[in-house]
């Protein structure tokens, strides 16, 4: 029986093996149909390579057709690259298309903007000749921009990089010029590898200034070096990744992190945004209780693949800040360290995997294994950690934590705030860091009471009149909310004042 099997397994292969491939087709008669009649490959910078789009081309007649050519309208000087049927190229011969059948065209594109004349660079695809031609507009924008990247050895062609305390690194990068210390408005930044401020010096960025990263790029701010980025209500200053295709708008991880260095100094972000990093900013420092290591104004950070902002032993003030998802926590305030949060959201909806963390973690120490491989915990005092009029929000169950370690000061007060915490397994009811009914450290919070977002996918944490936060914050100095919006009388707690959402 076995035999008989083989026998036919073998027969049935034989057949399908002999089947004849080709088929008859006649000319392409003009009536192909497409997905779409013009291909937008979006917003590129000059001499970076954009994503691929796809074009499906339709023969939804009874008859299998050839196409005789399907080509590029500039021929080889254009800028635009297709791949048709598997074959990459400009111009393509009698590809046959079956009956009721269709097929992909592939479209991407590399553009120097000084070798244009024009920055909306256009195209055509053109199928066909003659009476029969059929044609797909093919549209981009390129927009110019000042590189900063590394250098490179000439001869083993490595890419330079950085030494930090007089010690090399393996970080790709390089110090920026004198001249190159103030980035303004008037073109995009894109930088290569990390950039690094010299100590003692100041990087300034102006408002509306546009900074974005390659692929494992960012920023260092060194010893004794001061980042100041003054942006405005209506000229936000941007630092996010180098791909501006709609489809990376909200893609986490495409960049570094902008580091603050330990003994960094002075450091002012002002109507920032900080978007699809690694990490939005690391800070470090030496431990000044009197001086803020960084001040956030109406500031926004986004999409981080680790950590909105990981802080280890520093000193920030924050007013009007949103801090949205993280794949690990939105603010991350460790090793002790000085904080002062007012009218500030933290709203994680990490929804690309399993998030280990709270929107907010606070704690005051360090752990890690000697030569001996044996674990060690080194505490560090926490000054303050005072939050006041804040949202702590998100789709976990519990958003806020305080890990306290014997040995160290761990002073903290968080006041008329929003708390997402439901403990159903009781694993903190003896915590007394977590015991919202102690009225020292804790007055006036509203715990598992509802924001009300506008729109957490987007990260759109506007709120709405349904939210527990409306008239709940207490009075500060802090007059105007995120958006400009007067909060003088009647304050809601968190980052926005209440609007009413329109109804689709």
């Amino acid at each position: 029986m076995r035999y008989i099997i083989t026998f036919l397994i073998c027969v049935l292969l034989f057949s399908v093996s002999s089947c004849r491939k080709d088929f008859n087709t006649v000319a392409s008669f003009g009536d192909l149909t497409f997905s779409k009649d013009t291909v937008f490959l979006d917003t590129v910078f000059s001499n970076i390579g954009s994503a691929t789009y796809n074009l499906k081309v339709y023969n939804k007649s009874n008859k299998a057709i050839s196409i005789p050519s399907i080509q590029l309208e500039n021929g080889n000087s254009s800028n635009y690259r297709l791949n048709v049927d598997g074959i990459s190229g400009k111009s393509f011969q009698n590809i046959d298309l079956l009956a009721n059948d269709s097929i992909y065209v592939f479209v991407e594109t590399t553009i120097d903007v000084t070798s244009v004349a024009n920055p909306l660079y256009t195209d055509r695809i053109l199928f066909d000749n003659g009476t029969n031609q059929q044609d797909v507009d093919l549209v981009t924008l390129v927009q110019d921009a000042t590189f900063i990247y590394p250098g490179r050895n000439p001869i083993s062609m490595k890419i330079d990089s950085l030494s930090l305390d007089g010690k090399p690194t393996s970080i790709q990068g390089r110090f920026l010029t004198d001249t190159e210390l103030t980035f303004t408005n008037t073109k995009p930044y894109i930088i290569y590898g990390y950039a690094a401020v010299p100590e003692n010096k100041t990087l300034t960025v102006n408002a509306g200034a546009k900074i974005h990263f390659h692929d494992n790029s960012g920023l260092i701010i060194d010893k004794n070096a001061t980042l100041k980025a003054n942006g405005t209500l209506s000229e936000k200053v941007v630092f996010e990744g180098d791909r501006l295709e709609h489809s990376f708008s909200r893609v986490p991880g495409q960049w570094g992190a902008i580091w603050m260095r330990a003994g960094s100094r002075d450091n002012e972000l002002t109507n920032v945004q900080i978007k699809n990093g690694i990490i939005g900013v690391l800070v470090d420092s030496i431990g000044s209780n009197s001086t803020p290591t960084l001040t956030l104004k109406n500031t926004e950070i986004y999409n981080n693949a680790s950590f909105g902002i990981l802080s280890r032993e520093a000193n920030i003030i924050g007013e009007n800040v949103v801090i949205g998802n993280a794949g690990q926590a939105s603010l991350a305030a460790t090793i002790g360290g000085t904080y002062n949060f007012t009218h500030s959201t933290f709203a994680n909806y990490w929804s690309n995997g399993i998030r280990p963390l709270p929107a907010v973690l606070i704690n005051n120490f360090v752990s890690f294994n000697d030569e001996n491989d044996q674990e060690v915990i080194l505490t560090r005092d926490l000054h303050a950690a005072n939050f006041t009029n804040c949202i702590f929000n998100g789709n976990n169950n519990i958003e806020l934590i305080l890990d306290k370690v014997e040995g160290s000061l761990f002073n903290y007060n968080i006041s008329n705030s929003l708390i997402e915490f439901t403990d159903s397994n009781n694993d903190f009811n003896d915590i007394a860091e977590m015991n919202f009914d102690d009225t020292i450290h804790f007055q006036n919070n509203i715990i598992n009471g509802s924001p009300n977002f506008r729109g957490t996918s987007l990260s759109d944490f506007i709120i709405g009149e349904q939210s527990a936060a409306i008239n709940k914050a207490k009075a500060t100095s802090i007059s105007l909310d995120i958006l400009g919006t007067d909060r003088t009388t009647n304050p809601d707690i968190g980052a926005y004042q209440h609007i009413e959402f329109k109804k689709d």
